[in-house]
């Protein structure tokens, strides 16, 4: 419902072919982990209808008050915890696909890996040139025990991605990692921000936060402050999933764009943004 990457503009002479009365959930099957989802349904409210049940829908693009599973299925939505559960195409199971013929296809079904060709990985993140999706079956998992969120700020963008380098070179992979730098943040006294969530039991997050504390050291942080509540932690997420509402009150126009980087080339990339963005004066808010 937010188009935030295109995918709904239409072009002269067009069509637009809006599906969210389409938003009812069909089917929840909790033994065999799947819900079957009709294309309006929002990607939160994947997440509602079984979280009473202990169970949860991975993706959570910044939208996901707003945007629906039909546009996450057409442009290949991610979110903040990709890191550790993947994007869309990493948590759909099948689909009902209509062709601009009028075809109605099946593709995939309520397990993982269907037979023969991988039609699913070819219609997700196709941008609706192929048709368009009417119903989905994606994967829903147990929710973790809990989780806690870190916030770690330095002097430089450079020094916080060497940082997120050094987590992710040792092995430990949060259950989300995400950078914002200081056009995103306005905090005064520092450059740049990682936000850092684990989960599991209390002695797992424990233990997985002293680990990244002691990694991100050598770095010398200005200040490393852990959420010591859900309310907390909510707080620390509602200021990232805000920014590019932020970003569009700071400009009236903005250009958002996703790259693809080494993690052992964010320094040498942050700071060449950084240069480029001073060189021919545009302004550039990091938030990934």
């Amino acid at each position: 419902g937010t188009s935030l990457s295109g995918g709904a503009l239409p072009l002269a002479d067009a069509v637009v072919i809006g599906l969210m009365r389409m938003n009812r959930i069909r089917e929840i099957n909790l033994a065999d982990r799947y819900a079957v989802v009709e294309a309006g349904v929002t990607n939160i409210g994947i997440t509602k209808a079984v979280e009473g049940d202990g169970f949860f829908y991975a993706p959570d693009p910044s939208s996901q008050l707003a945007c629906m599973i039909g546009g996450n299925v057409m442009m290949n939505s991610g979110g903040a915890h990709c890191l550790k559960y993947g994007v869309t195409a990493n948590n759909l199971l099948g689909l009902t696909f209509v062709t601009i013929e009028g075809e109605v296809i099946r593709i995939g079904g309520e397990h993982l890996d269907a037979a023969g060709y991988d039609w699913l990985g070819l219609i997700t993140g196709s941008e609706g040139q192929l048709g368009m999706v009417t119903e989905v079956t994606v994967r829903i998992l147990r929710s973790p025990e809990g989780a806690r969120a870190m916030l770690a700020a330095f002097d430089s963008v450079e020094v916080a991605g060497a940082a997120v380098d050094a987590i992710i070179g040792a092995g430990v992979i949060p259950v989300a990692l995400e950078f914002m730098d200081k056009p995103c943040i306005h905090a005064l006294e520092a450059e740049a921000l990682l936000i850092i969530e684990v989960e599991g039991s209390e002695a797992e997050q424990t233990s997985l936060l002293n680990t990244i504390k002691d990694i991100c050291a050598p770095f010398k942080p200005i200040s490393m402050k852990l959420a010591e509540s859900a309310e907390q932690s909510l707080a620390i997420w509602k200021g990232r999933k805000g920014a590019f509402g932020a970003v569009g009150r700071i400009s009236p126009d903005y250009l958002c764009m996703d790259g693809t980087i080494p993690t052992g080339e964010l320094p040498f990339v942050l700071k060449r943004i950084g240069e480029m963005s001073a060189q021919y004066g545009l302004g550039v808010a990091n938030v990934f």
